[in-house]
């Protein structure tokens, strides 16, 4: 390995306020996250697409376009969004993170599918994405065919969100963080309009073991024997994969679906990182873009979240940290250290750097052996529905006598005990059905109690937060809710809203194949659960594993019959594509619903304070190297200076003789290097390493490290001033790594 150093560079009644809100509900919401109107515009009014001239009548007529743009955004000082934790700031680069955007269009309509390393998509996400392409492309790219997912890494930056709870456990709004994002996604949908043209897509299926381990059993074995008896494990396995390619049959990308939550590096991780998922993808675009460096070259490898809420990467199960025995079953407490002692281990253990690589090395194999294998082709119409829903009074018919309804905005007691991938920090417990006189108290001062209606809606979940009670500064949670789905041919994606569990992702894929089918318009459905999209609200648990309370029903935050309310509505979609009688009909009108607030900037606060101006110790410079290279490796490490730049941190170098030039062999986006930035006031040193693969080649190398500074230009006026470092150039020997 190689390292080295590098030198960086009156609140308000309502700030105040907030900041000892953001203090109290992340003390005890640390596992926070762990944690239409079917509308189509008539034809007339669309823009015309482009038809596939060279198309046979025997010939698919799809034509696809794929791309794939950087959304990392400022990896200093802003929270990771997964954890919840007050601690976990980002300081520095594991991997960059990628949206990934594929197109087809069927010479009459077009879909989009975004996928991107970032914890949820947001709603506040999703608007300012479709005002930035209405911008560019008018009504060609709409609410109502473009779904926007996030691989769920807790390892994204926070930031991005326009409701107050998420708004408090992530510093607030960020325009920065949520810039990088908007744009990243943006530009990958660009790429990927610029790149259309005549292709096929190809489905397959198959199953991936020792990936996904179930963190809530007792949960899920409260679902009906019969149900649980149709599967034969308590996770779904299953890959989806799409794979597209050009007339010649040339590889051009590769969609799949996989249910894992993205929580390998754990929540001690400092680093941003698009984590097992993000691995994955490396790992398969490096293998199919020869030549080039990550994250560029033409095929576009993605993979997506899907069913994942009790999906957890950490397969060897929850033990306690002091004892090494297994946790308790029923609440994951340990007898000494309770909740926090109770901790998941990966198949590495405690090593959240190999369990990466483990989990994402799994996903990349079967994903590609089910490329390889991949021969039916995908045929037929394309259609989007889409609707808002006001998710907060929804009446369900549970039968032909009974029906139920969806409540205000609530979490649970158990939402502050976290999960076994990140627990809480007080005493609050999984499975809590009844609640806490000490913590209701506080509570009841700091934010008013439920009403009596919310809390007879919500049982048996006693409510710790009444967020859809709660409306200062702005309203806690959302009620207008997304929910679309778009069909290529026979395979339908469901864009789930959140996190569902196991069985209500086999609950939602099976009422929407049902009502698909029902029409005789499809045959063979596949129905994918496409997860995290479009807007976040928490968890989808089944009924019956609500009634456990463990961190996933009480963070259902619609109630008891949220899934009954969401398979509703997806069938109600689903009905309205299945009854599309040719290719060139519209779909059946349905009521749009009621349209999301959009906040403005005025009305939304960040807790974060404004980056102060740099300074540097004295007889330095702003990227001079502060600890020298060794002459020579057979693995490296290297420490600069630095402030924040939203462009490459790193390039590892390779002199060539017979050219007599520097090629850039590796950036911060390569597995291969990590880039540390450590804050000391207003100084910082960035450290950078070079874990050297056995692939390198014996030569001469050298490390250079780009940034920004902060300094005053006159009394009142700063300007932000770029640098850059290099190290002294060390050889690499061509010896066994013991990375």
């Amino acid at each position: 390995m190689a390292r080295g150093k590098t030198v960086c560079g009156g609140l308000s009644t309502l700030e105040v306020t907030l900041m000892v809100l953001f203090v109290v509900m992340t003390a005890v919401s640390v596992g926070l996250i762990s944690v239409m109107a079917v509308h189509w515009e008539d034809r007339l009014q669309e823009p015309e697409p482009t038809v596939n001239p060279t198309a046979g009548p025997h010939e698919n007529p799809y034509l696809i376009g794929v791309g794939r743009a950087d959304c990392t955004g400022p990896p200093g000082d802003v929270p990771l969004m997964g954890y919840a934790n007050l601690e976990q700031t980002a300081a520095g680069i594991h991997t960059r993170l990628f949206s990934r955007a594929f197109i087809v269009d069927n010479g009459s309509k077009r879909v989009v599918f975004v996928t991107a390393d970032i914890g949820m998509v947001s709603q506040r996400l999703r608007l300012e994405v479709l005002k930035e392409l209405e911008v560019k492309y008018g009504i060609l790219y709409r609410q109502d065919n473009v779904i926007l997912s996030g691989t769920h890494t807790h390892s994204g930056l926070g930031g991005y969100f326009q409701y107050t709870l998420f708004m408090i456990t992530s510093k607030g709004y960020i325009k920065p963080s949520i810039k990088a994002i908007v744009n990243g996604i943006v530009k990958s949908i660009d790429i990927a309009h610029r790149s259309i043209k005549p292709g096929r897509i190809y489905m397959s299926k198959g199953e991936l073991e020792e990936s996904n381990l179930n963190r809530s059993p007792h949960s899920y074995l409260n679902n009906p024997a019969e149900e649980r008896n149709k599967y034969k494990s308590n996770t779904d396995k299953q890959v989806t994969l799409l794979k597209f390619t050009d007339l010649d049959g040339d590889g051009m990308g590769m969609l799949s679906w996989f249910a894992v939550h993205a929580v390998s590096m754990n929540y001690t991780n400092q680093m941003v990182s698009s984590d097992n998922m993000g691995y994955a993808s490396y790992l398969l675009e490096q293998e199919k873009n020869i030549g080039f460096l990550p994250g560029e070259g033409p095929f576009v490898a993605a993979f997506a979240s899907s069913n994942l809420g009790d999906a957890s990467p950490n397969i060897r199960g929850p033990f306690c940290a002091n004892t090494g025995l297994p946790c308790d079953y029923l609440n994951s407490s340990c007898p000494i250290g309770g909740l926090k002692m109770c901790v998941a281990l990966g198949p590495a253990g405690s090593d959240m750097f190999n369990n990466t690589k483990i989990i994402g090395e799994n996903i990349f194999k079967r994903a590609k052996d089910l490329y390889g294998k991949a021969r039916q082709e995908v045929r037929g119409p394309l259609h989007a529905a889409h609707q808002w829903v006001n998710m907060t009074d929804v009446t369900v018919q549970l039968n032909s006598t009974h029906t139920g309804r969806t409540c205000k905005p609530a979490l649970g007691h158990s939402f502050a005990a976290g999960t076994t991938d990140g627990g809480g920090d007080l005493n609050f417990t999984q499975g809590a059905v009844e609640g806490d006189p000490f913590w209701d108290g506080i509570r009841d001062a700091l934010l008013g109690a439920p009403s009596n209606e919310t809390q007879d809606c919500h049982q048996p979940k006693p409510i710790l937060f009444s967020t859809g009670e709660m409306t200062w500064p702005l309203p806690w949670h959302p009620s207008i809710v997304d929910v679309q789905i778009i069909t290529i041919g026979p395979v339908a994606i469901v864009a789930i809203p959140g996190e569902m569990t196991t069985m209500s992702g086999r609950r939602i894929r099976e009422a929407v194949k049902q009502e698909l089918e029902a029409q005789g318009t499809f045959s063979n459905a596949e129905v994918v659960v496409a997860g995290l999209c479009n807007i976040y609200t928490h968890y989808i648990t089944t009924y019956e594993e609500y009634q456990i309370q463990r961190y996933e029903g009480a963070s259902t935050i619609y109630g008891p019959h949220t899934l009954s309310a969401y398979i509703q509505k997806f069938r109600g979609l689903a009905k309205a594509i299945a009854e599309v009688r040719t290719t060139y009909c519209t779909v059946h009108e349905l009521p749009k619903g009621p349209e999301p607030p959009f906040f403005k900037d005025s009305q939304l606060f960040s807790l974060l304070p404004a980056a102060a101006v740099d300074k540097k110790p004295i007889n330095t410079t702003f990227g001079e190297v502060l600890e020298r290279v060794d002459p020579e490796y057979t693995v490296v490490s290297l420490t600069w200076s630095k402030c924040y730049e939203d462009k490459t941190f790193v390039t590892v170098e390779k002199y060539h003789n017979s050219t007599a030039h520097w090629d850039v062999v590796h950036t911060d986006a390569s597995w291969e290097t990590r880039f540390h930035w450590v804050k000391n006031g207003a100084e910082s040193n960035a450290t950078i390493e070079w874990h050297i693969p056995l692939s390198a080649q014996a030569g001469s190398y050298r490390i250079r490290h780009f940034g920004h500074y902060k300094q005053w230009k006159g009394f009142l006026e700063t300007v932000i001033m770029a640098y850059e470092g290099v190290s002294d150039v060390f050889r690499v020997s061509k010896i066994k790594s013991n990375y």
